[in-house]
């Protein structure tokens, strides 16, 4: 079977599509899928380079999420059978055609869902839910500041925040992503390169925003404080911007602001229990329809490196997808 190989720590050149044995039969708890969509994320970006946090050695194959069907499963599984469709999860291993995950990994693809939404929901969606409704509380009526907007977590924050009732500003660096945040639910779009916090405070009326969801860092950060009013919160999710932020701790105190950092890794491992049932109800929602990813980007599997590239150009509103 092919597969994509991080033959050295580096950038996309260090990918190469090889011929490698199939997977052994799934052991126990185990599912074997062979895998028709892969998620291409930020997150294989830092792994490549040997700066993300989980952090296998070269040479290894990369990739976290997928989804396909069923080839066969191990001793003790009980939710799936051959040729259910099933979305995945893997520390790494998925660009690949063929392979095993635990039970516990997979879930079921909903009706209304493509195999190819299903190797990205649940990055999109997953990060968002846990991060606006259980840690900032958000609130219908709220004011909501989304950075990164168009990328894969901030289109999710959009729908998440508008199925709350809350009201979204985002901001994205090109007119076409903030037209694509319009489109997702946002009543307001801004370029943050420009600065951004004379607008916010315009549009709500100098009250500030309840909260400020951050994957950017740096300035980002900083500017984001400025905007948030009495009693905000600060989600921290990433440092996409080129580093993260020096806070001033005055902002903290003058508003009585909190600054929260979201890890999901952490999160799953310490919650399980709650992991699990995150993931049922956005499965529920996008059963209803409630929830749609946007893939903008479709790559075969050995333009793997092609797609990585896309994604550190920032080229992918949304979703970047490996198909085949």
């Amino acid at each position: 079977m092919r597969a994509v190989i991080c033959e050295a720590f580096g950038g996309p050149e260090v990918l190469a599509v090889r011929e490698v044995p199939d997977p052994p039969p799934p052991g126990p708890g185990e599912v074997q899928v062979r895998i028709r969509a892969r998620g291409v994320q930020y997150v294989d970006v830092l792994q490549l380079a040997g700066k993300y946090q989980v952090r296998p050695e070269p040479p290894f194959i990369p990739g976290g999420e997928a989804a396909g069907e069923v080839l066969a499963v191990g001793a003790g599984v009980t939710r799936f059978k051959p040729g259910d469709s099933v979305m995945s999860r893997h520390k790494s291993g998925a660009f690949v055609e063929k392979a095993n995950a635990l039970e516990a990994d997979c879930q079921p693809v909903p009706a209304r869902m493509s195999v190819e939404e299903a190797g990205v929901f649940l990055s999109g969606f997953a990060t968002p839910y846990h991060a606006l409704l259980q840690r900032a509380r958000l609130a219908k009526d709220e004011w909501v500041l989304v950075h990164g907007a168009a990328g894969g977590i901030g289109i999710g924050a959009i729908q998440i925040a508008r199925l709350t009732g809350a009201r979204v500003i985002a901001t994205a660096s090109t007119a076409e992503k903030r037209a694509a945040c319009l489109e997702e639910g946002a009543e307001h779009a801004l370029d943050y390169r420009a600065g951004f916090v004379d607008a916010v405070k315009e549009i709500t009326g100098k009250r500030g925003v309840g909260v400020a969801y951050d994957p950017i860092g740096a300035q980002v950060t900083e500017e984001s404080l400025r905007c948030l009013g009495y009693r905000g919160r600060l989600i921290i999710l990433g440092f996409l911007g080129g580093g993260p932020a020096t806070i001033k701790s005055n902002y903290l105190l003058i508003k009585a602001i909190d600054a929260i950092g979201i890890y999901m890794g952490a999160f799953q491992q310490n919650e399980p229990e709650v992991a699990a049932a995150n993931i049922r109800a956005l499965l529920d929602l996008a059963a209803q329809g409630r929830l749609k990813t946007r893939i903008s980007r479709r790559f075969p599997l050995e333009r793997a490196a092609e797609a990585v590239q896309a994604v550190i150009d920032r080229e992918v509103i949304g979703k970047a997808v490996l198909v085949g």
